[in-house]
């Protein structure tokens, strides 16, 4: 051996990596999510991992989050280090369609499949690298508010298919939140959608004391703000009536508040529960105009957000002159999956794809089982043949260490039959290589 120094193998912190039985449900998962998305006839894009700088700026206020790269033997004057890892794939959605703007057919529907990095400190439910699986629609002009409807409902579908527990997605609109802070006199409504945004963090009074402290309201305009976040109801009429009790009027609030209406009253067939109106949900990102949504666990309400997005009516209008709208929602699929694997919900599969491992008798009869394995294989089998004419026991040992549930055993001798053990029963059979299956 080298005498090298040991270097430690310890994972990075909050980038997570699983072993082969839990990693082969996360592949489940995410063959399921595809199918569903593809259901609904969104197609399939994916960006590379970096982009530059300047693109991921148009969001706004997080650069501070991405991790820039810049190559170790970099020479003077290299501009490398204005690339960085995309840390949503909202951005570089945007930027796909103004770079493929005359490719594509409009309204453009995607689906997006990505790891994303964010430079933040790791803790449960939050990660430096994570899977978002994203389903966006933009279109030239405008966007049907259909479409606001039809998100979250994907969304219902998929959760529900992958079994994950109790959850609620919340819905409100940044144009009802806007509108109402207009009618309140505040000058500068966007501060207060960014305190607002805050309450789960902060609590109410952290939150009031933002808005007077730092954003100038007075101690009435800031309770207001927290008298419209504290409307939660499940169902249209009572979310109107709710926030006409709170007397406040303006244009805006009234546009949101139908739009708000209509994305509730199309979704009102989901169980109840499912899909709710909160106002206090304000999504701090600067790029959202309209509705807004953000889904989270019943049973740990302090845990994090587990699918979010909204509409944007300018995000691709920062890479084109042309008026590109969109509406979009993202499911975190690694803070769901690594919060149920820590509470130990989610049951891993076997180590090994295989369908059935096939045996060498001795070095002699290789060339026997090798042809058996690749005939498998040919009708669409998963096989995986052992590596070396080792004892019998080991080798079928090796296929129970891996969750492999059938043995095959060509024969030993010629003029023999093949056959087939049944590790779960202990059956063993003779077997057709045309016709036998696990």
């Amino acid at each position: 051996m080298s005498d090298a120094p040991i270097v430690k193998p310890v994972a990075i912190s909050g980038f997570p990596e699983w072993l082969p039985g839990v990693r082969a449900v996360e592949l489940a998962w995410l063959d399921r999510i595809r199918a569903t998305f593809e259901r609904y006839g969104f197609c399939s894009v994916e960006t590379p991992s970096v982009e530059s700088l300047d693109v991921l700026a148009a969001k706004g206020e997080t650069s501070q989050e991405v991790y820039a790269l810049r190559r170790l033997q970099a020479e003077s004057g290299d501009d490398s280090g204005r690339l960085g890892l995309h840390f949503d794939l909202t951005v570089p959605f945007a930027r796909y369609v103004a770079a493929h703007f005359n490719d594509l057919a409009f309204p453009f529907r995607r689906y997006q499949i990505q790891r994303v990095w964010r430079g933040e400190r790791p803790q449960e439910g939050r990660f430096r690298e994570f899977t978002q699986c994203d389903i966006d629609v933009i279109n030239v002009d405008s966007v049907p508010l259909y479409f606001d409807a039809e998100l979250p409902r994907i969304v219902h579908e998929v959760l529900t298919e992958l079994g994950v527990p109790a959850w609620t997605l919340n819905v409100n609109n940044r144009k009802l939140l806007q509108g109402f802070y207009e009618g309140l006199g505040i000058d500068d409504p966007v501060a207060v959608i960014r305190a607002a945004d805050k309450l789960d963090k902060i609590g109410a009074d952290g939150v009031a004391k933002v808005l007077v402290d730092q954003v100038g309201l007075t101690s009435a305009q800031a309770k207001s703000v927290l008298d419209l976040a504290a409307v939660k109801a499940d169902g249209s009429a009572a979310v109107v009536d709710a926030v006409h009790r709170l007397g406040v009027k303006s244009d805006l609030l009234t546009t949101g508040l139908d739009e708000l209406t209509f994305v509730l009253d199309e979704l009102a067939d989901l169980p109840a529960g499912s899909v709710v109106a909160d106002l206090s949900i304000a999504r701090g990102l600067d790029y959202y105009t309209g509705t807004v949504y953000e889904a989270k666990f019943v049973d740990w309400p302090g845990f994090g957000s587990i699918c979010s997005g909204g509409r944007y009516d300018d995000l691709a209008g920062s890479f084109i002159r042309r008026n590109l709208p969109g509406v979009g929602i993202s499911i975190g699929l690694t803070r769901i999956f690594a919060k149920l694997v820590a509470e130990g919900m989610i049951t891993p599969g076997p180590a090994s794809p295989a369908d059935v491992l096939v045996i060498i008798p001795s070095d002699e009869r290789r060339r026997v089982a090798v042809t058996a394995a690749a005939r498998l294989r040919a009708r669409g089998l998963k096989v995986e043949t052992y590596h070396q004419a080792d004892r019998l026991n080991k080798q079928f040992r090796y296929a129970s260490r891996k969750g492999i549930g059938a043995v095959w055993l060509p024969p030993f001798e010629d003029g023999k039959p093949h056959e087939v053990k049944n590790l779960a029963t202990g059956e063993q059979t003779e077997a057709d290589l045309e016709t036998w299956t696990p």
